[in-house]
């Protein structure tokens, strides 16, 4: 079965680069929430050696003699021009998996020319969105995977590598060249193990019995060594993949001692997860909090805890979420420290469809729920975020992200287009 994997090329940076064309072919960084670790890089920032989650104070003095630009994280930008970019790649196969922000799988059964295929989605992305991908093209996803590295990485390929076309004396030519730490599914941690056993490149975990493998590490792993043979022991997921938590968190512009504005920070936090929920067709049966302080102040006392907590239903309702992550939150504040960074995590999360409905639940206050959560929810997408909300959320800012250096939302706000003059 062929398998497409296209990947964006540097996706949060390209992103950047396409509306700001100054900055093709300079160093640009991309910030976490609140401007503070290192969350993407274009390709000239990595050739500086600027590691991902880097804390960007470290590295201003580097910038400064190397004229590194660093921006902060625009995640509607991204999600529209993501959204585009797999609008357009969906033209190319009923069957798509959208793994994640920036990359899909595709199913190319029944294409006689899935190579072709493959060229004609590398330049029809750029072409309509702007944005460069990487696509490679095996009978497997862990080798679509590797493929899609082989076609980055090596520029014989120009952005696209047909896997599926090499004899097996080409394959594992391939599979020697790199680390067995750049297999899809292989972190470091496991890749040093690997090593211990003399496992060092890809060939030779693709040339571990699988069995050994497998009472080594997991039968996860064991499925890694069969696909990497051709195996095909992953299928595709229409759509994107089911998630398993949603989680909504931010570091606080400032330290935040009271637990007012704590409470604020976690009620918006609660809807922002809420939504997310709703968006997907999800409901969810536990809601949990953390609060922490910051552990890079050691001049300060440290403080860190995170409750789960069972909702009364299954829900998606933004009030009954917000009042689980609020009854938390006061559970386990502690005056005396100032904290960096709560967060709300939904847990237990079971498509809307299947949710098994409570012996003691009002089924018409349920439709009343969902009608509301509909309601806000249109009025946020036409009006923008926020215009209906808790009034827990409450209007003090001071837990706020920083973003100092945030982009505009070119593609989703009239107020915020580009514009261009002429002469």
């Amino acid at each position: 079965m062929p398998i497409a994997l296209i990947d964006c090329n540097n996706f949060y940076a390209s992103c950047e680069q396409l509306f700001q064309p100054r900055l093709l072919g300079r160093p640009l960084v991309v910030l976490s929430n609140n401007d503070g670790c290192v969350v993407a890089r274009s390709a000239e920032a990595k050739a500086l050696g600027i590691p991902m989650a880097a804390p960007w104070h470290t590295l201003k003095e580097l910038a400064r003699r190397h004229g590194v630009v660093a921006l902060s994280s625009n995640y509607t930008l991204y999600a529209d021009l993501s959204a585009r970019v797999m609008r357009v790649l969906s033209r190319y196969s009923p069957l798509q998996e959208v793994y994640s922000i920036d990359e899909c799988f595709l199913d190319l059964s029944g294409d006689p020319f899935p190579t072709r295929t493959g060229h004609a989605i590398h330049q029809e992305v750029r072409r309509l969105t702007g944005i460069g991908v990487g696509v490679g093209l095996a009978t497997t996803k862990t080798l679509a995977k590797f493929a899609n590295h082989c076609a980055k990485k090596r520029p014989e390929f120009s952005g696209v590598c047909p896997l599926l076309e090499f004899s097996p004396a080409e394959v594992d030519q391939l599979l020697a060249w790199a680390p067995a730490g750049e297999v899809w599914g292989v972190g470091g941690r496991i890749a040093t193990r690997l090593e211990d056993l003399g496992i060092r490149t890809a060939l030779d975990l693709k040339r571990a019995a699988p069995a050994r493998i497998r009472s080594a590490f997991s039968v996860t792993l064991e499925r890694t060594v069969r696909e990497l043979n051709g195996e095909n022991c992953l299928g595709l997921m229409a759509g994107p993949a089911t998630r398993k938590q949603i989680l909504s968190s931010r570091s606080f512009g400032q330290l935040i001692t009271e637990l007012a504005p704590l409470e604020e920070a976690v009620a918006a936090y609660a809807s922002r997860a809420a939504e997310k929920l709703r968006s997907q067709s999800l409901v969810a049966g536990t809601v949990g909090v953390f609060l922490k302080t910051n552990p890079f102040r050691a001049d300060l006392p440290q403080y860190e805890r995170g409750l789960n907590l069972p909702l009364t239903l299954t829900t998606s309702d933004t009030r009954l979420i917000a009042q689980g992550a609020l009854k938390g939150l006061r559970a386990i504040y502690r005056p005396g420290f100032g904290y960096h960074k709560t967060g709300v995590l939904l847990t237990n999360l079971v498509s809307a469809e299947q949710r098994q409905p409570d012996l003691f639940e009002d089924p018409l206050e349920r439709e009343r729920s969902q009608a509301l959560m509909a309601a806000m929810d249109r009025i946020n997408r036409a009006m923008g975020r926020g215009t209906v909300k808790l009034l827990a959320e409450g209007s003090d800012v001071r837990w706020a992200m920083r973003s100092e250096n945030r982009t505009p939302r070119y593609t989703t706000r009239l107020e915020e287009l580009a514009v261009a003059k002429a002469k």
